[in-house]
């Protein structure tokens, strides 16, 4: 169910990106968004993986190439997409944005994805703390826990929702859109961990937390320009 949930994410978050693409004005060539999608996609695939092995240290004895294919998160990816695109501008020569027209079906893949890992149950592992919440939902081991999942679709939609209505009646500044959603997930995440089972530092922090205040940091001054 996650891998067919995973492969509709990215097949409607692309016609998505396609659609949009159509009817709106991009200043990037056909040949350098190529470029663009190929430092994406290794960015994202090498810093999903990366997280995820950091996420568990507890088992890096296990270390394997199947233990490293088969551990993977989300704010691994976006940060590792991050680094890729940045690198493959800055070798290009491009210094408009590339990230506001993939917003949108980042949130739509993200969503559905999210939809997956919730039916998945016990398997996928993205399962939050036991909760005695009215909500919380057993996954098939006689435990009620919080779905996290659940919480991060109603967050994905919320933002997607002030998002374009945000946008209707202030066009945002180049760029500013990509940055203010993913600032709001690195927000999101970095609170949200809280509620999953996962390895703590002595400092209190997960891997996934550290990772995400380091987005925030590189992020500082777009964070500072928001406040105002």
């Amino acid at each position: 169910m996650h891998l067919l949930f995973e492969m509709l994410a990215f097949a409607l978050g692309y016609q998505l990106y396609a659609y949009q693409r159509k009817r709106s004005v991009d200043v990037i060539s056909d040949e350098h968004r190529l470029w663009i999608f190929i430092g994406a996609a290794a960015g994202a695939l090498l810093g999903s993986h990366l997280l995820g092995i950091l996420e568990r240290p507890e088992e890096w004895h296990q270390l394997s190439l199947i233990y490293w294919l088969s551990n993977k998160t989300v704010v691994g990816g976006f940060l590792g997409g991050l680094i890729g695109v940045e690198t493959t501008k800055k070798l290009l020569g491009i210094h408009r944005s590339s990230g506001d027209l993939m917003t949108y079906p980042i949130l739509l893949g993200l969503f559905i994805g999210r939809l997956g890992c919730h039916v998945s149950g016990l398997s996928d592992g993205t399962l939050g703390l036991p909760s005695a919440l009215p909500w919380a939902v057993d996954f098939g081991d006689g435990i009620r826990r919080h779905p996290v999942n659940l919480y991060e679709m109603l967050f994905i939609a919320a933002l997607a929702l002030f998002l374009y209505f945000r946008e209707q009646k202030i066009p945002f500044q180049d760029g500013q859109k990509f940055k203010v959603f993913l600032i709001a997930y690195l927000f999101w995440r970095f609170f949200v961990e809280w509620l999953k089972p996962a390895y703590y530092f002595p400092f209190g922090l997960s891997s996934i937390q550290l990772a995400c205040l380091a987005g925030l940091f590189y992020y500082r001054k777009s964070i500072l320009g928001i406040a105002r």
